[in-house]
């Protein structure tokens, strides 16, 4: 099976650059757990106290990832997120305890792109950061079409815009990437482990269910009746496809 991806046309050495980490923790301890995980020629971490702290680094700009813990004073991790979405697309990891499919939901909705659970192995956290950055930099075939249309869905990948059914939806990236591989790949089956290699980017690890909670969310943004999907149709004992009209 042929699959379709995304790729740019950022250039090697680019692409062998420093990366800027924002880390907002405020437990010294995690704080410095992410620090010495990355700690690496190909990132800097700059460190913040609470989420206020992270918006103030945010805005003299230059990064490309940023790690939020949700439990911050001041300004928690999804509020910090969501101002940050306001004005950036730039990858966001929620780092957390609370783990409830309610808390997922609610970080996607604010456009974070990853959610992490405390506590957590530093080699899941580097494979992670690793992953999502290979992601956002477009590491991927050529052969991917700018512009997809499957139904009443038409995907624009240049503009990052979505139409479903003559009107603009608003997608989060992580959101966008899932609908424009299930789009560009229309009516494939893709099980969780597949969606998690070619959409997030690593391996799949089989407590999570990001997956079934980014199709929840999806649905709810452009099927009709999203608990009679009939865009991204579920194949049972399988996992998602998209229809093809």
């Amino acid at each position: 099976m042929r699959l379709i991806r995304r790729t740019s046309d950022r250039p090697a050495d680019d692409a062998a650059a420093t990366r800027r980490v924002l880390v907002a923790d405020d437990d010294p301890s995690i704080a410095t757990l992410v620090q010495v995980t990355l700690k690496d020629p190909r990132y800097e971490v700059v460190p913040a106290r609470n989420g206020l702290d992270a918006l103030k680094l945010f805005e003299k700009g230059g990064f490309d990832l940023v790690i939020l813990d949700v439990m911050m004073p001041y300004v928690d991790g999804f509020e910090t997120c969501e101002r940050i979405r306001e004005r950036s697309d730039v990858p966001i990891v929620m780092l957390t305890s609370r783990d409830g499919t309610d808390d997922i939901v609610h970080g996607f909705e604010l456009g974070a792109d990853e959610y992490i659970t405390k506590p957590f192995k530093t080699a899941e956290l580097i494979a992670r950061v690793e992953a999502i950055l290979r992601r956002v930099e477009g590491y991927k075939h050529r052969s991917a079409p700018a512009i997809v249309r499957v139904g009443e869905l038409e995907i624009d990948e240049p503009r990052h815009r979505v139409v479903v059914r003559g009107k603009d939806v608003n997608l989060t990236p992580m959101e966008f990437e899932l609908l424009y591989f299930l789009a560009a790949n229309a009516t494939q089956v893709f099980d969780r482990e597949t969606l998690f290699r070619e959409v997030w980017g690593y391996d799949y690890v089989g407590e999570t269910n990001l997956v079934d909670v980014c199709v929840r969310r999806l649905r709810e943004k452009i099927e009709v009746e999203p608990s009679k999907p009939k865009i991204i149709l579920t194949v049972r004992g399988v996992g998602y496809k998209l229809a093809e009209s």
